[in-house]
């Protein structure tokens, strides 16, 4: 008996043991991994920032930039996420009040929402996606030497003082490689083929909020650009004409730059007018085209510049270097592990990313960053609930959002509304409120009608973000101010 008693404490004793160094193995393997993994990124990184400082006029090089930009961003969230993964398992102020149906709900509706944007699974082997991320920034940077010493031989841009990650409000983040294509075509002096004296015309095409306008007014307040056009005129929504008041107001004698947006669907009849007007002025004049609908792209005489969401890896990169600014994430890994969640629930969008950021680099508390995230996860369940949709796909269509939750779980319906014109504005003025403002104190809520300010731009075109809320009582059904509960059918 006392035999048989030492063998299976034996071989209890040699199976604990294998597990324990089986273990260790795996952890010191996955920390080579990550150590290897923060030394490539280190060098792949001061490489994309040195050519986005550059006019890079080969496209071939600027395929190899986007290419080395993406395995970049893919490596910095699997290694942030195998970093603080644990803490999300462990840390019960942050995911105090969840279900395991949220976490399935929203993630598989983004998903199925922006193609093309793959989100990792948040319960997949950290290991694994460590590996994956680690083959493919080492794929992409097999040949990264010929490509810096061909970078060395295109121009350097000049470089304004803001110009750094740390003010990343400050400049537009990522598009290097549609930047390069727009002020290429700019600066290009060939004309359409046919027609010597026929404006180039470049379509920028893409979804409502995912930074059109931003990118033609980074491109246009480039120093190449300002200094190759004599003037650069930007047209109100669907007017297609120039006055003789603007031609006087701009100075229009030579090569000019024609920037419209263009919100509907513009007759053939309407452009040719427009067309032709251009093509009356300085040899050399060219058009931008900005507008969400892909019928207008027909009238582009080059490859059309089509803008998406943000690849995930992409946007939450951007999410946390807002977000901490220029404090470590390694000195606060509880705001480090919440961090890995807020991406995923504002879906890619950027002005609420902005938003969000903001207001919690002013405050690195973790329970601050806790409450935030509680109130953020109750209004996106709050809203898929009441209209089946994420709130940042019901903001897009100008459809009433509610916000109740973040002002207190028993609140009256709140809700986002259209933003009103500028007309209706000058008429009627009201209170205005910013969304950092609502977040650290709720009480500040007005109790009659009153405009929130979500986000006001610092680059070019500035653009403010504001919404109308109506007044809500607590006696009031919410039916009265919500026009629409039908859910979206089932798959």
């Amino acid at each position: 008996m006392d035999l048989a008693i030492s063998a299976i404490a034996s071989d209890l004793a040699s199976r604990f043991i294998s597990i324990l160094i089986s273990r260790f193995s795996s952890s010191s393997c996955a920390e080579e991994k990550v150590e290897r993994l923060r030394r490539l990124l280190l060098r792949v990184e001061t490489v994309v920032e040195e050519a986005d400082a550059r006019y890079i006029t080969n496209t071939g090089m600027v395929s190899q930039l986007k290419i080395l930009e993406e395995a970049m961003y893919r490596g910095y969230y699997a290694m942030h996420a195998f970093k603080y993964r644990p803490l999300e398992c462990t840390d019960q102020e942050v995911h105090r009040g969840s279900s395991s149906l949220y976490f399935a709900s929203p993630l598989k509706r983004f998903q199925t929402s922006a193609p093309g944007s793959a989100i990792p699974n948040s319960f997949r082997s950290g290991n694994k996606e460590l590996q994956s991320a680690l083959s493919s920034l080492e794929a992409a940077a097999a040949n990264m030497t010929e490509f810096v010493i061909l970078l060395g031989g295109y121009e350097r841009m000049s470089r304004r003082p803001y110009d750094t990650h740390l003010y990343v409000e400050n400049f537009m983040f990522g598009r290097h490689a549609e930047k390069q294509h727009a002020i290429n075509v700019l600066l290009e002096t060939a004309s359409p083929p046919g027609n010597n004296n026929a404006p180039t015309v470049l379509p920028i095409i893409g979804g409502r909020l995912v930074g059109k306008k931003t990118l033609a007014a980074h491109v246009c307040n480039d120093d190449r650009i300002r200094t190759h056009f004599s003037s650069i005129l930007h047209l109100k929504s669907d007017c297609l004409q120039i006055t003789d008041q603007e031609r006087n107001s701009y100075n229009i004698s030579g090569r000019a730059l024609v920037i419209v947006e263009l919100t509907r669907d513009v007759s053939d009849e309407d452009w040719t007018k427009f067309y032709c007007s251009i093509a009356h002025m300085g040899k050399g004049s060219k058009v931008i085209v900005i507008t969400r609908l892909e019928s207008n792209s027909r009238f582009g005489t080059v490859k059309p510049i089509c803008l998406n969401n943000m690849p995930y890896e992409e946007y939450s990169y951007l999410f946390k270097v807002l977000s901490f600014g220029s404090a470590d994430m390694d000195d606060h890994p509880r705001l480090a592990s919440m961090a890995q969640e807020f991406p995923t629930l504002l879906r890619g969008s950027l002005i609420s990313a902005y938003a969000f950021a903001d207001t919690l680099r002013k405050n690195m508390s973790p329970g601050f960053w806790a409450s935030v995230l509680r109130r953020l996860r109750a209004t996106v369940e709050n809203n898929l609930s009441m209209f089946g949709e994420h709130p940042k796909l019901l903001l897009e269509r100008d459809h009433p959002t509610d916000i109740a939750r973040f002002v207190s779980d028993s609140a009256a319906p709140t809700c986002l509304m259209p933003p009103r014109s500028e007309a209706e504005v000058a008429e009627r003025p009201l209170p205005k409120v910013t969304f950092g403002e609502l977040v650290v104190d709720p009480g500040i809520l007005p109790r009659g009608d009153f405009d929130l300010v979500t986000w006001e731009s610092r680059i070019a075109p500035y653009t403010k973000y504001v919404h109308f809320v109506p007044a809500t009582s607590a006696d009031e059904k919410s039916d009265t101010l919500l026009p629409s509960r039908k859910k979206r059918p089932a798959g």
